[in-house]
């Protein structure tokens, strides 16, 4: 689901309050009294659960399409780290009484659909879908991370931080636009076409799960209002243009 990178130099596009109030000012066992709050933060869980697997999986695939044995163990790296996040989150689950598999479930469709549509033809656009198109869904769940209780917010920031894809993309793909510019302007299209790819694969997570999309139009939680859901969406456009801008693609 998610590579987890920032983009160079890019300050965080997260709207986070300067002072939490609300739920966001309460910890798990305070802010889990309320059962809608409660299955929408499971809700959260599993879906991140299940993007950190599929991002594991598909680190460790692409590193078969790596043109050197350097460029494959630092995937493999990188897969590392994705299994981590998802064993974290795993573990966050069933200590709070949660069956993993079961948390993660409702999510696979939407996320092996994606995956489906958006494969790779080679190792570059390989890359640019860890560093650009998983990026998009790390940035919404870091703008729902900003209302989630005090426990949750901080589990859900650790496993989204980056894993180091981002510095590694854009090295390599700036390296192969220099040695040929005509890899610049497919790259790009590509990039257009999983920006449109991921907002409908959140839109399509949140919708489908009542509990999740309660909370974030502000039935639960501090939610986003129609105003606010303007603004989130502006600034994950902000970040996708910004990290387009150091891999060398025009947005």
């Amino acid at each position: 689901m998610t590579s987890s990178d920032k983009p160079e130099n890019a300050s965080d596009t997260t709207a986070t309050p300067a002072e939490h109030t609300g739920v966001a000012a309460r910890d798990w066992a305070t802010a889990s009294a309320d059962p809608q709050y409660r299955a929408a933060v499971v809700d959260l869980l599993g879906a991140l659960a299940y993007g950190e697997l599929a991002a594991f999986e598909r680190l460790a695939e692409d590193a078969k399409l790596a043109p050197t044995l350097e460029d494959k163990a630092e995937l493999a790296k990188m897969a590392s780290a994705e299994f981590h996040h998802f064993e974290r989150l795993r573990d966050r689950l069933a200590e709070i009484g949660e069956e993993p598999t079961g948390a993660m479930e409702p999510f696979v469709a939407a996320y092996d659909g994606f995956h489906k549509q958006t494969a790779p033809s080679d190792w570059l656009e390989g890359l640019v879908k860890a560093y650009v198109g998983d990026s998009i869904a790390s940035d919404f769940y870091r703008e729902v991370a900003a209302r989630l209780d005090s426990d949750s917010r901080g589990l859900v920031l650790a496993v989204l931080d980056d894993t180091g894809h981002g510095g590694f993309a854009v090295e390599k793909v700036r390296a192969a636009i220099d040695a040929d510019p005509r890899v610049g302007g497919r790259l790009a299209l590509w990039a257009r076409r999983l920006m449109g790819e991921a907002l409908s694969q959140s839109q399509r997570v949140v919708a489908e799960r009542d509990a999740l999309s309660t909370m974030l139009v502000g039935g639960v939680a501090d939610g986003f209002d129609l105003a606010e859901v303007g603004k989130m969406f502006s600034r994950i456009t902000e970040a996708h243009t910004k990290r387009m801008a150091a891999l060398g693609l025009a947005a």
